[in-house]
């Protein structure tokens, strides 16, 4: 794989991290305006990168997408791991980014732990947790898989389908697990809050790796199943 590639999963996951997990830091996710807000955040971030990137890496800017895309014959095992350690390396460097900022700039951190995903919402479950990831990702993957399918006839508009069906999902799932649906998302910030003395989230993070991989493998089973394979 060109470095490029990788260099473009790098910079649009740590893009991701610092609009998506930067503005519910800023604004919190409260139900009238931080949900909306932290919602078209991540959403918007992925418009942006998909139409800056996605013609050099098909911005994937997460693990379980690059996965949708390995069981989809659209990439090899070793294009897997190289974009999943990008992604991972981009999404650290993004928390990192952010711990810099609130920290210097003495900011308050409303969500009180660089953005990173929790149980609370789910009255702690990690089985409700799990569901929640699994259902969320699932949609937003095959959403994924269609706009991207060579049978598809979106134009130019997949990267603005994709980004919207991210808001989608973060409308509904920021109120019971942050949303995830993405295990690069949720490492980056879990690792920082970590070093930074907030171990909370790290007792979880499993939740937030299996859920997501989980929801895109089922995706991917699911649209080669009705849709076939592409030509």
């Amino acid at each position: 794989m060109k470095i490029q590639k990788a260099a473009a999963e790098f910079i649009g996951t740590m893009v991701l991290v610092i609009f998506g997990c930067g503005t519910a830091m800023l604004v919190g996710c409260d139900v009238v305006g931080g949900y909306l807000l932290t919602a078209f955040a991540f959403g918007l971030s992925i418009v942006a990168m998909a139409y800056s990137i996605g013609n050099v890496s098909g911005c994937h800017i997460n693990p379980a997408v690059s996965l949708a895309m390995l069981m989809r014959g659209k990439m090899s095992v070793s294009e897997f791991v190289q974009y999943v350690i990008a992604q991972c390396l981009g999404a650290l460097a993004g928390a990192g980014v952010l711990a810099l900022v609130f920290n210097l700039g003495g900011v308050i951190d409303r969500t009180g732990g660089f953005g990173t995903n929790g149980l609370t919402g789910v009255g702690g479950s990690a089985v409700a947790g799990l569901i929640v990831e699994i259902v969320l990702t699932f949609v937003f993957i095959t959403a994924i898989l269609g706009v991207t399918s060579n049978k598809a006839k979106h134009g130019s508009f997949g990267g603005l389908v994709i980004g919207l069906t991210l808001t989608l999902v973060h409308i509904l799932g920021i109120g019971l697990t942050g949303t995830s649906v993405n295990p690069a998302r949720s490492i980056g910030p879990a690792i920082v809050a970590a070093i930074t003395g907030n171990t909370a989230a790290a007792s979880c993070l499993w939740v937030f790796i299996v859920g997501p991989l989980i929801g895109a493998a089922l995706a991917a089973l699911f649209y080669t199943y009705i849709a076939g394979k592409d030509e």
